[in-house]
């Protein structure tokens, strides 16, 4: 009985896509190039690709380098030598059979080493109406090691992803950019996830959407916070608790 409540009956209960249904059949994680399962699925937005550029860049962040040979040197320099590199490339994640289509960063010290990052993919299937989606992977960088897997020089994140994913969709909203913010399930509520590296991570499971203005004009009005289901709004509660006294 245990394992039917844990297992089968109360994720049934708390997944959700009122407010977008398009989403109910997405990824919910991304692979690495060696189709190990990588970071999970927790941004959307909902905006061309002009607005998700000058959202960012009201926010402070920065497009990442693509990965070439004198990126990768750069971004070596920068690790070893404690110098800083705003626009570092990030290593490829796949999703739809691509890498990212678009990567954006915050340094959060000195070197590359520790940095908030977002990689976003553009989603066809999930428009809303007549604008783009984008669906997303955040982390936070806060180390650079080997990967558990693959032995190969990595950036290792923090276990914490909830907490990235609310910087990016919080950043943006501060800066003005997002009339529009809710939730819809993505990888549903994980204690133990390993992302492509072998990184232990946790989430409440939750992917958060911005709609982000268009052309650019700031917001007119404060952000609209569409409701969560209770039976979600109180896991997210029970998850708050847990994360802030057992994680």
């Amino acid at each position: 009985m245990y394992l039917l409540i844990a297992y089968v009956v109360l994720p049934l209960l708390w997944r959700h896509y009122e407010h977008q249904p398009s989403l109910a059949t997405a990824p919910k994680t991304t692979d690495t190039s060696n189709d190990i399962p990588g970071d999970p699925l927790n941004v959307g937005l909902v905006g061309s690709e002009e607005d998700v550029f000058r959202a960012f860049a009201a926010a402070g962040w920065h497009p990442a380098d693509p990965v070439t040979l004198a990126s990768s040197l750069k971004i070596a320099g920068s690790v070893l030598f404690d110098h800083k590199y705003q626009t570092a490339p990030v290593s490829p994640l796949f999703l739809f059979g691509r890498k990212q289509d678009l990567a954006f960063e915050l340094e959060a010290g000195k070197s590359a080493t520790h940095r908030n990052h977002v990689r976003l993919w553009r989603d066809p299937a999930a428009k809303v109406g007549d604008r783009e989606f984008w669906i997303g992977a955040a982390t936070f960088d806060q180390s650079v090691g080997l990967s558990h897997y693959t032995g190969q020089i990595t950036h290792h994140i923090a276990a914490d992803i909830d907490a990235e994913r609310d910087l990016v969709i919080g950043d943006l909203a501060k800066a003005g950019h997002v009339t529009t913010e809710y939730q819809v399930s993505g990888v549903g509520p994980t204690f133990n996830g390993r992302n492509g590296g072998g990184d232990w991570y946790y989430t409440d499971g939750e992917l958060t959407v911005a709609v982000l203005t268009e052309g650019g004009a700031p917001a007119a009005k404060r952000v609209e916070r569409l409701a969560n289901p209770a039976v979600v709004h109180w896991k997210n509660r029970f998850w708050q608790w847990l994360r802030h006294n057992v994680l």
